[in-house]
């Protein structure tokens, strides 16, 4: 199984969204006395990928932070853990970046990232939600091989529609939104969805809510994050 962090109760929280080697806007978000949850995808794309997995361990080594596993940290796992993979072009950058030791540390480290976690009436995962989620722990990630699929592949990768978009992407569905009980948030990253710069937010047609927090960090936009309070009540997002 995932290992499920412990974090302090009543702590006040920082969602921070995809990092893609952005490493200065990530020293910023992490210049917090909250506790850092980061959504996942901290490597590829920005320059310095190294340099993010770095200090995302100190958050660790501290007790100040965790991150998601997102599916940019799981292709790097498969590809750390010896599984020959076509790998795309940022992701063969951030293995050549990476020193034995950091090698080393990456894959145990992305090995036992939570899937998602929940918190009160927030809840925390990379690519997309399912309600099922909400009564079964994140099953162990099959880093040696095998197919992702279940609610470990909505967790990493959202919902496909099957259909490709011109940029080469899978297009991917938002009705998993719709999933989200009344009274529920679910911060998450991988899709792209804002159009003003800023943490875009939608509604469920059960009540509840989901913020997309990847804002383009290391691709040419920048980095996001919310404050939550220790009650999970939104505070003031950032921009780096």
């Amino acid at each position: 199984m995932s290992h499920i962090p412990a974090i302090p109760p009543g702590v006040a929280l920082r969602i921070v969204g995809d990092v893609h080697g952005d490493l200065h806007a990530f020293r910023f978000a992490a210049e917090t006395e909250r506790f850092v949850i980061q959504l996942g995808d901290l490597t590829d794309h920005g320059p310095e990928s190294a340099g993010v997995l770095r200090l995302m361990f100190r958050l660790i080594e501290e007790g100040r932070g965790l991150f998601l596993l997102g599916n940019h940290d799981f292709r790097l796992a498969r590809a750390l853990a010896g599984r020959t993979l076509h790998l795309a072009p940022e992701t063969r950058a951030t293995l050549d970046a990476l020193d034995p030791a950091l090698a080393e540390r990456a894959l145990a480290e992305i090995a036992r990232a939570p899937a998602w976690l929940r918190i009160g009436a927030a809840f925390f995962v990379h690519g997309g939600f399912h309600d099922a989620m909400l009564t079964t722990t994140p099953a162990e990630i099959p880093l040696a091989g095998g197919r992702v699929t279940g609610l470990l592949a909505r967790a990493l990768y959202g919902e496909p529609t099957g259909r490709m978009q011109p940029d080469g992407f899978p297009e991917r569905s938002l009705r998993w939104v719709d999933r989200i009980p009344a009274g529920l948030t679910v911060y998450c990253g991988h899709d792209r969805r804002s159009q003003d710069g800023r943490p875009y937010a939608r509604g469920s047609a059960a009540g509840g809510r989901a913020v997309f927090l990847d804002t383009g960090a290391g691709k040419g936009g920048h980095l996001s994050w919310i404050d939550l309070s220790p009650a999970g009540m939104e505070l003031s997002p950032g921009l780096g």
